[in-house]
């Protein structure tokens, strides 16, 4: 019979037009070559996937296939039947070389194969060729550039412009913990991650390390999103994969917005008598910030562009703010209280 159309969708002989199309689906989806690396090995297979689901749902192609194989199908030539089927007959038919085709006027012309696509996920642009080579009002390629360009998320499923479509999984989020150095200088992070995958053969699994580039600037809650790395399974487009960024805690500074937060303590004769003090930013420079006036509680210091990057413009940074905690001394004993009141007098 040669090749075995059956074998190819995974169905068996007595397979309705619902279940060959539920295989196409499938099968299409795993060889599609657009989802595979070796593009060349997936286009000889998605052709041939789309060839015998051409085969199979069209009636009349397949009472040919069942009766006389490929050979009969796409050479218009019915062949003897095997040399068993002859000894075995018992109705008295005569076999011959030359017996009549069922449909003379038959002849063999296979759909191309982004032609069956673009029915099941969606129509396309205009091209020249089409992937079986033959011109077409559609190119392969431009087929399915444009299915994935059309695809659209609506309640959860995608859904496409032919008005066929798959159910998608739900999307799959994981925290991404930084360090407030991360997202003030920057990192790659690489990502070590497991999933079922379709091929052939059924499901394996699957390790990929997928990267993340932490650009300056990051704030919690930022989504990072890799489309379709979850879990394939027959008949659902695979959930996206969502790293959603988190910040850990800084020993020294604390975030809000653009602006990074330090609190500086100093003692109430510093903040009378004046201080300089060093802080050690988080690209590793010193800062030094001098306080030379009276300092009362709850002050706070502004210095421009030592803040976080803005993530829309990294040349542009928030702000630092220093905010000074005085500390008053516990107990002052009565002599410090006398010098206290002779130094500053009525100004207590």
């Amino acid at each position: 019979m040669g090749v075995d159309y059956y074998n190819i969708l995974k169905v068996n002989r007595h397979a309705s037009v619902e279940d060959l199309k539920r295989a196409y689906r499938r099968l299409a989806m795993i060889w599609h070559p657009d989802k595979n690396a070796n593009k060349q090995e997936a286009e000889a297979k998605f052709k041939q996937i789309s060839e015998a689901y051409d085969v199979l749902s069209d009636p009349q192609k397949r009472q040919i296939y069942d009766l006389y194989g490929e050979e009969g199908l796409k050479s218009g030539q019915c062949p003897p039947p095997p040399r068993s089927t002859r000894a075995n007959n018992n109705q008295g038919f005569q076999y011959n070389n030359h017996q009549q085709h069922p449909n003379p006027n038959f002849r063999f012309n296979p759909r191309n194969a982004d032609d069956i696509y673009a029915e099941f996920f969606g129509e396309s642009s205009n091209g020249n060729a089409g992937a079986g080579g033959s011109s077409s009002s559609s190119s392969g390629a431009g087929r399915r550039d444009a299915f994935f360009r059309s695809t659209t998320m609506n309640g959860g499923a995608r859904e496409t412009s032919g008005g066929g479509g798959l159910r998608k999984a739900s999307p799959v989020e994981n925290a991404l913990m930084c360090s407030l150095d991360e997202l003030y200088t920057g990192s790659t992070r690489k990502m070590k991650i497991s999933r079922n995958v379709l091929d052939s053969h059924g499901t394996r699994m699957l390790d990929e390390i997928l990267t993340i580039d932490i650009k300056p600037g990051w704030k919690k809650g930022t989504k990072i999103t890799f489309p379709e790395k979850g879990n394939e399974e027959p008949g659902v487009i695979p959930a996206d994969l969502i790293f959603v960024v988190d910040e850990k805690p800084h020993s020294v500074y604390t975030r809000e917005g653009n602006d990074l937060v330090v609190k500086q303590e100093i003692t109430l004769l510093e903040s009378l008598t004046g201080k300089t003090f060093e802080l050690t930013t988080l690209d590793g420079h010193t800062l030094t910030v001098p306080l030379t006036e009276i300092v009362k509680p709850g002050h706070e210091i502004s210095v421009p562009n030592e803040g976080m990057p803005v993530s829309k413009d990294p040349r542009k940074r928030g702000c630092l703010r220093i905010q000074i905690d005085v500390r008053y001394p516990k107990r002052l004993t009565e002599a410090q209280k006398y010098e206290l009141r002779r130094v500053l007098g009525g100004n207590l």
